[in-house]
């Protein structure tokens, strides 16, 4: 499955969590149950009101605060990350919602020169942000969704109250999280996309080029915000598609290339494998090829997310002496692929897994879980062989005369 958002009046954490719920309607009882019985506090509930903005209907979602809250409290990362810890969310839901309140805190915590743990929220630490944030991780999760995409996003324009004062828009948090992402200004005053959308889209971390594959549309769902717009629906639209496929051609990566004929290839090899390190770089290679005046040199190549290529292009032009990076965005199609883990001797052995069009299931023994097997070839191929023939035995099949010469 893949869902495809589009912020026509923008995105924010409620609009979100409606958009889903108008196309899910029928989720809406297990995720205020998942809530109620989350532990986070006595009487937090939630719900997806239909909504009628004069010109398209759909759902807003609302927020029943606990009584004794107090709205204006302000709230430290740690203190949040510890209660979610301690709920009693399911952990893939846990596991999110920290990710997008951290993402938020990163934020923050760059802005202002704090120490992660010390940043403090203010309207992001009211309740209904902390529900809306849940409710985003709890919809996600429930999806299933392989991919995400979204449309550009607008910027819009003035000034919004706050905690601190008058800010500019779009906030100084949301611009940090927007970082890398398209937007543009369609003359709309006011704020479009919130610090709670930004996270959430961050942590989604959708494509934003064209859908190149077929798919069906299997419906839309319309999730409005509080604010209102004139002439503009305030409204973010959900498309979900059935891809039909065994593999994902609408994700979008960037390709950012290089030449280097003047660093040492001890120094290089340091600089290379920092740029692995980079949260955002998905692979880097290296070729020799002769540049000019007949010199050898080193051809870079670096495959990252599309919301990363700021970062990734400034790590490109410090951990090597190029003076300059060719880069462009490129879609790719990816088979859904799954891992397990199996004990051999006491060893932990991965296998990974997926089915390639046509319905043929391929297997790949994780190299580095057999670096170390004693023997040399012989030994790591017998251990490859066995982790092999579990796999297929974990899963009631029989090696076919293909399988069998494959490994």
């Amino acid at each position: 499955m893949h869902i495809q958002l589009d912020p026509v009046g923008g995105i924010a954490g409620d609009m979100f969590a409606a958009a889903m719920l108008d196309y899910h309607r029928d989720w809406q009882a297990p995720l205020c149950e998942a809530i109620r019985g989350s532990g986070l506090a006595p009487d937090l509930d939630v719900c997806a009101l239909q909504h009628n903005d004069g010109c398209l209907t759909g759902h807003c979602f609302e927020v029943k605060e606990p009584t004794h809250s107090n709205r204006h409290r302000h709230r430290h990362w740690r203190h949040i990350r510890e209660q979610l810890h301690n709920s009693e969310l399911d952990a893939p839901v846990k596991h999110r919602a920290i990710n997008i309140f951290e993402l938020l805190a990163e934020a923050e915590a760059a802005l202002h020169g704090n120490v992660i743990d010390e940043v403090a929220f203010h309207e992001v630490g009211a309740w209904d942000s902390i529900a809306d944030i849940v409710a985003a991780a709890w919809l996600i999760e429930r999806s299933g969704a392989t991919s995400w995409s979204c449309s550009p996003l607008p910027l819009g324009r003035g000034r919004i109250a706050s905690a601190h004062g008058w800010l500019p828009v779009p906030a100084p948090a949301t611009a940090v999280l927007l970082k890398g992402f398209p937007v543009f200004d369609d003359g709309v005053e006011g704020e479009r996309v919130t610090p709670t959308g930004a996270a959430i889209l961050k942590h989604l971390n959708p494509s934003f080029g064209p859908r190149m594959s077929p798919s069906l549309l299997l419906g839309r769902g319309y999730g409005f915000g509080t604010k209102t717009f004139p002439g503009l629906s305030n409204v973010l639209l959900v498309n979900v598609f059935d891809t039909q496929r065994s593999h994902s051609a609408d994700s979008s990566v960037v390709v950012c290339q290089f030449e280097v004929d003047d660093q040492t290839p001890e120094d290089l090899a340091v600089g290379l494998e920092r740029l692995r390190e980079l949260p955002g770089v998905l692979d880097v290679i290296q070729a020799p090829v002769f540049g000019k005046k007949g010199r050898l040199a080193i051809h870079i190549q670096v495959l990252g997310e599309v919301s990363r290529i700021n970062a990734i292009l400034d790590h490109c032009l410090t951990e090597t002496t190029t003076l300059g990076v060719r880069w462009h965005t490129i879609s790719r199609a990816t088979l859904a692929r799954d891992e397990k883990d199996h004990t051999l001797d006491g060893k932990q052995v991965r296998v990974k897994r997926t089915v390639r069009p046509g319905g043929v299931k391929a297997r790949k023994v994780e190299m580095a879980d057999l670096a170390g097997t004693a023997g040399g070839h012989t030994g790591r191929e017998q251990r490859r062989r066995e982790a092999y023939a579990r796999d297929l035995e974990d899963d009631g099949e029989e090696p076919s005369i293909r399988d069998q010469e494959s490994v």
